[in-house]
Parts: structure tokens; C-alpha cells; sequence
């Protein structure tokens, strides 16, 4: 495939092919920059006889990225991994970072792992993160977005061709009842347009990953019902390979569609409900619920009242100032449409 314009120049390069190799993600700690790194090799030459580009892929986020909900022998593999076994062709070996932390805030990539990646100096970096924000009394969408500009604006301007999603809203996927769930929704709504305006001035590779199809679809969910199952992991692998081949940034086949495991199965959920997810659920308790029940209480007292409204313009206005306040465009990279209106 032919580089579109506006590719960066390392990945137009033939380089020499290095020997590396690691295991799945195993645990949470922080990344390590001079940590090992996957390499997905392909031997002999490319196509025409040309020399095998390499290609440095980095992924930033949370415990999607990190790959929970997609078990395999030795920790975890997820979306990214999918995805970067599956990029390289005939003429293109990739290198992958799996930078990514369950649990993470959008503070901790910026402050944790957007350093690790920038000295890894990728060609190609993820930074999907945010519904862990939405989950916290301390959110602040003024807070989201300077982060979220500072990592993709970092990035940008070494070159880095990014990729960025919208995702699901939390409230939704847990199946909770209106007065709980709307504030949520106004949240990751909020999260959303911020990571859509960033793929705007940055012209990232951009998945739409909030979709209610995909949502609604028990099969593409794991046992927590908050992270994806194989079958969605590989889904949004397969969607972004998709992104990158239409930009000529993928040569190899996309990943399989079907899961190499079983489906899970109702007894599973319930099992991990009473395990796992009362742990989970404590400790959200100690820290979102008190704030969301009193968050309930307002939309209750606005639905009685009719001034629901209220809430979304307030939620709005949050947003539209902290639009305003990130950066501007950074010089010499890439600009997306509407960047300059």
C-alpha cells in the first residue's frame, strides 16, 4: 500500500529488522520506558524485493487497552495486541508497547505513560482512556480535556500517527436506573466530545466505539459487563485495522472475528458479580456513590420540576469552556477537518 499524504517519514523508510519479544500483560504496575517491547516479525523481503519497515506501536489507556476481558495463557492480551499482530504485512514488522494500566485515570497517562511512549518514539500510538474519569467525585471535564490535549498534542508533534475512540457510557452498560445513569451519560457525553475535537485538530484514526448496536450485544461483552469480551476485543481490533488500511498504515490481514474461547455464560457472570464485582463495587462505593446518589437527588428534583434541561445546559457550558481552554493546533502536525474553523 501506498503512504497517504502527511505520513511521517519513519514510516516510509525501509529499516532493518531487530530481534525483540515479550509475554502478555501480567500486571498493573507502571510502565517501564526501557521495558521490553512484543515484535511481531516478518521474515524475508516486502513486496518488490524492498527491505521490511518497522513500525513502533505504543498503547496508552486503561484496563481496555490493557486488555481485561480477553484472557490468554500468561495475562491478558486486548484489542491493541490484536491489532498489532495483525498490522504488519509482507513489507512491514511491527513493534508494540502495551503502556496501558487497569484502573487509569487520564492524569496517570499523561503524567505515567505518555512519557514512556514518548521515549519509546512511536510511529503509531493509542490513547483511549476517560470512563474511569467519569467513575470518580472528582471528575472535571476541564481537567479531561488539558490532559487529553497535552498527551495527543505531545504526540502530534513527533510525528505519531494516533488513534483515538469514543466509548460507552458507563451508566448504560451497567443497567442503571435513570436518576444513577444520567449523570454518567452526561459525563462520558462530555468525555466523548473532547477526544472528537482532539481527532478534529489532530487527525487521528478515529473509531466510533459508543454505538448502542455493539452495546446491546451480550456476545462482544466479558462476565463484568463493562469491558469487552474476546469477541469485542477483536471487533474493535478488526475496526481500526480497518481505519489504518484505509490510511495504508496496515498490510496484514485483520484479526479473526471469531473468539478461540468459549462464550460466557450466565453462570459466569453471576460468579464473577459475587466475587470480583462486590470488590469492584465496594470500592466505587467508597469514593463515586456518595456523590452520585446526591447527583441522583438533583435530576430526580429537576424530572419533578420540568427543569431537566438545566442540568445538559450546565453540563454543555463545563464543556464548551473546557474546549476552549486547550491549546491551540501544534505546529507541524497533521491537521483534521474542521481544525481551523
Amino acid at each position: 500500500m501506498t503512504a497517504p499524504a502527511g505520513t511521517p517519514d519513519r514510516l516510509r523508510q525501509p529499516v532493518t529488522v531487530a530481534e525483540g519479544g515479550a509475554g502478555p500483560c501480567t500486571d498493573n504496575k507502571a510502565p517501564d520506558p526501557a521495558g521490553p517491547a512484543v515484535q511481531f516479525r516478518r521474515t524475508g523481503p516486502g513486496r518488490g524485493g524492498r527491505a521490511v519497515r518497522t513500525v513502533r506501536f505504543a498503547a496508552l489507556g486503561d484496563s481496555l487497552t490493557a486488555g481485561v476481558g480477553d484472557p490468554v495463557a500468561g495475562g491478558r492480551r486486548g484489542w491493541a495486541a490484536l491489532l498489532a499482530g495483525t498490522m504488519g504485512g509482507a513489507g512491514m514488522s511491527v513493534v508494540f508497547r502495551n503502556l496501558a494500566v487497569s484502573g487509569a485515570l487520564s492524569k496517570d497517562v499523561a503524567e505515567i505513560q505518555a512519557p514512556a511512549a514518548l521515549a519509546f518514539s512511536p510511529d503509531v500510538a493509542s490513547v483511549v482512556v476517560g470512563v474511569n474519569d467519569t467513575l470518580r467525585r472528582t471528575f472535571d471535564i476541564a481537567d479531561v480535556a488539558r490532559r487529553l490535549d497535552g498527551v495527543t498534542s505531545a504526540l502530534a508533534a513527533r510525528g505519531t500517527v494516533l488513534l483515538t475512540a469514543c466509548l460507552p457510557d458507563p451508566g448504560a452498560m451497567f443497567g442503571l436506573p435513570a436518576p444513577l445513569a444520567r449523570p454518567l451519560a452526561r459525563r462520558q457525553r462530555a468525555v466523548n466530545a473532547v477526544v472528537h475535537a482532539l481527532s478534529d485538530r489532530y487527525d487521528t484514526v478515529h473509531l466510533h466505539a459508543a454505538e448502542a448496536a455493539w452495546v446491546a450485544d451480550r456476545a462482544m461483552w466479558s462476565a463484568d459487563r463493562l469491558h469487552p469480551g474476546e469477541r469485542g476485543h477483536r471487533m474493535l481490533a478488526r475496526r481500526f485495522h480497518e481505519l489504518l488500511a484505509a490510511r495504508g498504515l496496515a498490510d496484514g490481514l485483520p484479526p479473526d472475528a471469531e473468539p478461540d474461547q468459549p462464550p460466557v455464560t450466565a453462570a459466569a457472570s453471576l460468579l464473577w458479580l459475587a466475587t470480583a464485582g462486590t470488590a469492584w463495587t465496594a470500592r466505587r462505593c467508597t469514593d463515586l456513590l456518595p456523590q452520585l446518589l446526591r447527583l441522583a437527588g438533583d435530576e430526580v428534583h429537576h424530572w419533578v420540576r420540568g427543569t431537566s434541561a438545566r442540568l445538559d445546559r450546565s453540563s454543555d457550558l463545563a464543556l464548551s469552556a473546557a474546549l476552549a481552554a486547550v491549546s491551540p493546533a501544534v505546529p507541524g502536525a497533521r491537521p483534521g477537518p474542521g481544525a481551523g474553523d
